[in-house]
């Protein structure tokens, strides 16, 4: 049965305009056909299937923009201890909660490869769509730097996985090239510290700005693939910018410099707030390794206030949580929060569904309901633009389509 119809449901189509109640949408296959008032939608002559969506809202699917699919705290003990096929069998599980939570497509920072995003496109698995980076790139003693004091190397590794280290501008040239290689989407690069490092902190400076100019060429030449730059502390948030870096994940301690050069340079900021309050959350049950509790605890306010002066200033926000180091199927709780750094509803929305699809440069078939577009839809229970932290419970989430499939469905 080709056509579908969802229909009886309010829509808010993720462009900002205002909700439309009574309206329809019309599939065909895997393609949004028509959208509109339900009235106005001409029906072909053909079998359709019809899916109520109660009186409840139609959404696009969202779209996060920092998960490590595979990842489920990044615990010592679990590679010290787990069978590596563990690893896979967790990652599926994670997939699940991903999509469940409304995530319809995601930008993997880290430990995806490509067999991975084989597995959903093929359909052994079930899972968001995915755009990878593979394997972060990392100086010695940096924030993937998985080596401890003792030098027991606590990092996951597998016959294909590229390595992560990189000094010099020849090493890093030989990293990136082989992260290419791999299938890399997006060339994720960490330019400072980071609040679960054992060797180093946030504020930490790594790479250089000739480096990560490296990374940047490098990927130009490979059909213009984009640099993420993980980034807490100004200095390397600075010298990403100079380079050329596309994105910023997290951004704790931006200045007005650096805020100021990626409003010039139109960089896109991921703040993924979701890791950065149930981080501290987890610092103050002491459920996080002694090294990192204080400065999970510190810095939340930090981000707080640095955000919302980002946001204030036109840079462009999108979002992203981290899930992977906090638990998986949180992802829309980040639209809660970037609504308390001064986000309208319908802003937080669109970062999590038109821009966001804008920054991964997939904009042309997803993150908003239209007539060519193809089919991510989800309905949620609640009205998002009365409470736009309704949609951080995945409970609220009864229905999930994915490429014309639904996922998941509550509604009886």
């Amino acid at each position: 049965m080709p056509y579908s119809l969802i229909h009886n449901g309010t829509l808010i189509d993720g462009n900002g305009s205002n909700p439309l109640p009574n309206a329809a949408i019309l599939i065909k296959d895997n393609q949004i056909i028509d959208v509109g008032k339900e009235d106005s939608i001409s029906l072909p002559d053909k079998e359709i299937k019809k899916i109520d969506a109660h009186d409840m809202f139609i959404l696009p699917g969202f779209i996060d923009t920092h998960v490590h699919i595979m990842a489920n705290g990044f615990k010592m003990e679990d590679t010290m201890y787990n069978p590596l096929s563990l690893f896979f069998f967790r990652g599926v599980e994670n997939m699940r909660r991903t999509i469940d939570a409304g995530v319809t497509s995601i930008r993997d920072a880290g430990l995806a490869d490509r067999g991975v995003k084989m597995a959903v496109d093929e359909g052994l698995v079930v899972g968001p769509r995915m755009l990878i980076s593979v394997m972060p790139l990392s100086i010695s003693g940096g924030h993937f730097d998985h080596h401890l004091n003792s030098g027991f190397d606590m990092k996951i590794s597998y016959p294909g996985l590229p390595e992560s280290i990189c000094d010099g501008k020849d090493e890093v040239r030989k990293r990136t090239r082989e992260i290419l290689r791999s299938g890399a989407d997006f060339i994720k690069v960490m330019v400072t510290g980071g609040v679960m490092s054992v060797n180093d902190g946030p504020e930490h400076t790594q790479f250089t700005i000739e480096e990560l100019k490296v990374m940047v060429q490098e990927g130009e030449f490979h059909d213009g693939v984009k640099v993420m730059a993980h980034g807490h502390g100004a200095e390397g948030i600075k010298n990403a910018l100079k380079a050329g870096a596309y994105s910023i994940e997290h951004g704790t301690y931006l200045d007005s410099e650096a805020i100021q050069m990626m409003v010039e340079k139109k960089t896109y900021l991921i703040p993924t707030c979701v890791v950065i309050k149930h981080n501290k959350k987890l610092a103050e049950a002491g459920e996080l390794p002694e090294y990192s509790r204080e400065q999970a605890i510190e810095i939340v306010d930090i981000h707080d206030e640095n955000i919302r002066k980002a946001y204030e200033a036109g840079v462009q926000i999108v979002m992203g949580t981290d899930c992977g180091v906090v638990p998986h199927g949180l992802n829309l709780e980040e639209l809660g929060f970037l609504h308390d750094i001064g986000m309208s509803p319908e802003e937080a929305i669109m970062a999590g569904t038109k821009h966001a699809a804008e920054c991964l440069k997939v904009d042309d078939k997803l993150g908003t309901i239209e007539k060519g577009k193809l089919a991510d839809i989800i309905i949620s229970k609640k009205d998002p633009i009365a409470n736009i932290k309704s949609l951080g419970n995945p409970d609220n989430i009864v229905l999930v389509m994915k490429d014309g499939k639904i996922i998941k469905d509550l509604r009886t």
